[in-house]
């Protein structure tokens, strides 16, 4: 790893969210509002926290990565791709019969993928479950996984983090994609969450929000240790860096245009 990986990042970031959106406009299906708000978490990770080695996805000291919010397809594919999993050339299959990348991440089919995610609540409890193992096996590896927000109002988040805090797994950072909306309607219309920090530290987790945006900010939160869980609930914008998409609840699953592909492709820059 570099000694400063904020510019690299940065690059990352901006070819993840392009790359993305080009992949929804040409299949017409996808979550590009998700992707947008979950790209600079991934490429912090992916190329400033990580011990990862993409010649070996197998490696067993490798640190796990878990995409819970598995229907950001368009965020952990470009991230796997941009980190040297697969081939560029596999994008451009997204969603196709046939393709490896298919609307949910499958580990069989995508070199990267640590578990099969797709129906919500699942990610978080399997991650804990390896970070259970990883503790009994003596292993120093670190588990990451990336929740929605939305997500959180399943129950069996919960009873994770119940299980992880009691544990007192220091190996493991669950990371909230705290953008506030869900498919139709924002997250405190539909099941409200807040406070979210305080209900994580009732559970025996330390807690840190941050700006889900800024590299460096993401960078210092994902390395940090502690002797308890960490939850990073990062604040981030649904559709980050397209102006008709911010905030704006439609582009959950909207899928683009040709006329809005070309003006988001123009603000992406």
């Amino acid at each position: 790893m570099q000694n400063d990986p904020i510019p690299l990042i940065r690059e990352k970031a901006l070819w993840m969210r392009r790359t993305a959106f080009t992949m929804v406009h040409r299949a017409q299906l996808g979550h590009p509002g998700g992707d947008f708000s979950a790209t600079d978490i991934l490429a912090s990770l992916y190329f400033g926290v990580l011990r990862h080695d993409p010649t070996r996805p197998g490696w067993e000291d490798r640190d796990r990565f878990i995409m819970s919010k598995g229907h950001a397809t368009g965020a952990i594919y470009t991230a796997l791709c941009a980190a040297g999993y697969f081939p560029e050339d596999w994008l451009a299959t997204y969603m196709q019969n046939g393709s490896r990348l298919n609307g949910h991440p499958n580990r069989n089919y995508v070199p990267g993928v640590e578990t099969n995610t797709g129906p919500l609540g699942h990610g978080f409890p399997v991650a804990v479950g390896i970070a259970i193992a990883g503790a009994l096996q003596g292993r120093d590896y670190r588990t990451y996984v990336l929740t929605g927000d939305g997500e959180q109002q399943e129950g069996s988040n919960w009873e994770a983090a119940m299980v992880a805090g009691h544990r007192r797994l220091r190996n493991l950072t669950l990371i909230i994609d705290r953008n506030r909306l869900q498919q139709g309607a924002g997250t405190e219309e539909t099941s409200g969450l807040d406070p979210l920090d305080r209900k994580y530290e009732a559970f025996g987790w330390e807690v840190a929000m941050v700006d889900g945006h800024d590299p460096a900010a993401l960078v210092a939160a994902l390395s940090a240790r502690g002797d308890r869980p960490r939850c990073i609930i990062a604040n981030t914008v649904k559709g980050k860096g397209v102006s008709f998409m911010e905030n704006v609840a439609k582009w959950h699953h909207g899928v683009p245009n040709d006329a809005e592909y070309a003006q988001a492709m123009a603000e992406l820059v």
